[in-house]
């Protein structure tokens, strides 16, 4: 089945072993769960022995084991849970696997933009079905979170940050009183929040300033923090993780060099410390520098390398994609590329003689050459 999906949700991703540890959960659920917090968390983190398990389950979120945690009681309470970071921490793959692990459903969701209104979080209406009926259960359409709360799952609300004061004033309606009213109905005109009914929002920090929430929404969420993975080897497994996940998807059999994969590390650290010592939003790229990035610029190198090279990963190629994926704006990003690649890679390189970081120093300065 997931065969059949571009990118297949969790729960259909995880099938087989959520239903096994489905199978062997004894512990206690609050209210509707499918899993117990404990199998929740062990989902999420992963298996150790300890856990006195039959068979291994892989760790499928990395970070710190209490940010989990908090998520997972928030969610067992009747408050709403509010993961906030920076982008590409991990904030809506933690959502999902929440839900996913909860009530085996992660895809009822609603994103936050400038243009999400109102509807999008309560109802709207069939026109053809109420021109030809009239306004009835039968003609509306249901959000996704009015759909979770019929159903006493969890919803999700993406970039909750980014949506206007009058949709965030919506949601303290739902999460205070846990119902919606229809006034264009007569009869059965109120929805109810079945237990088991809560909603993950995410945003990002650096929003701050967009629509900020109000006293009132923040008093309705517990938030969690996400930091920014600053610890090499949690960030290295982050990106076998997900390149592994990708290579199975596309079918590829393609080996990721370590070498490789400590010069993707030690650029974007090195890239990551001169944005925090530069004085200036002109000196800084505009990408966010984070771990998705990471991942991004290897899911390219890897997809050139089996489509238009020789089913090997290079330097050269790694480059190049770093270059092309971080160069945004012109003529800033270039310049400060430029500049990274002759103060800090080309050094790297006279240390290494002629090993893979020479072999990237050529392929970076061939990328920005072309772009400029």
């Amino acid at each position: 089945m997931t065969d059949e999906m571009l990118r297949a949700p969790a729960e259909v991703k995880y099938a087989e072993e959520l239903d096994w540890l489905e199978s062997v959960d004894d512990g206690p659920k609050p209210f509707s769960w499918r899993l117990s917090p404990r199998m929740v968390r062990l989902f999420i983190l992963g298996s150790e022995r300890s856990d006195g398990l039959d068979r291994e389950i892989p760790q499928k979120w990395f970070g710190d084991r209490s940010f989990v945690e908090r998520s997972i009681v928030t969610l067992a309470s009747d408050r709403g849970l509010l993961l906030i970071g920076d982008p590409g921490t991990g904030k809506s793959w933690l959502a999902e696997l929440l839900s996913a692990a909860i009530c085996r459903n992660s895809t009822m969701v609603v994103q936050g933009t400038a243009g999400t209104t109102e509807d999008h979080i309560k109802y709207s209406w069939n026109v053809s079905m109420v021109i030809a009926k009239g306004q009835s259960r039968q003609s509306m359409i249901p959000s996704p979170i009015m759909t979770a709360m019929e159903q006493g799952m969890i919803g999700r609300f993406e970039e909750l940050t980014r949506s206007t004061s009058d949709v965030q004033d919506a949601l303290i309606s739902i999460l205070s009183e846990k119902y919606v009213s229809i006034p264009e109905l007569d009869d059965d005109n109120i929805v109810f929040a079945k237990p088991g009914f809560s909603i993950i929002a995410t945003a990002n920090s650096r929003d701050r300033g967009v629509n900020d929430l109000s006293s009132a929404l923040k008093r309705r969420f517990n938030f969690v923090r996400i930091p920014v993975v600053t610890s090499k080897r949690s960030e290295a497994e982050i990106v076998r993780f997900r390149t592994a996940e990708l290579m199975r998807r596309h079918r590829i059999d393609l080996e990721v060099p370590p070498t490789l994969l400590d010069i993707l590390l030690q650029s974007f650290a090195d890239l990551r410390a001169a944005a925090a010592s530069a004085t200036s939003d002109d000196e800084k790229l505009e990408s966010a520098l984070s771990t998705a990035e990471q991942i991004g610029v290897l899911e390219d190198a890897i997809l050139h390398s089996q489509f238009f090279g020789d089913r090997t990963l290079r330097a050269e190629t790694l480059a190049g994609s770093l270059v092309g994926s971080l160069a945004r704006r012109s003529p800033e990003d270039l310049a400060i590329l430029n500049k990274f690649w002759h103060g800090v890679i080309e050094p790297r390189s006279k240390e290494d003689d002629g090993g893979s970081w020479q072999a990237f120093l050529e392929g970076g300065r061939q990328a920005l050459g072309t772009l400029a």
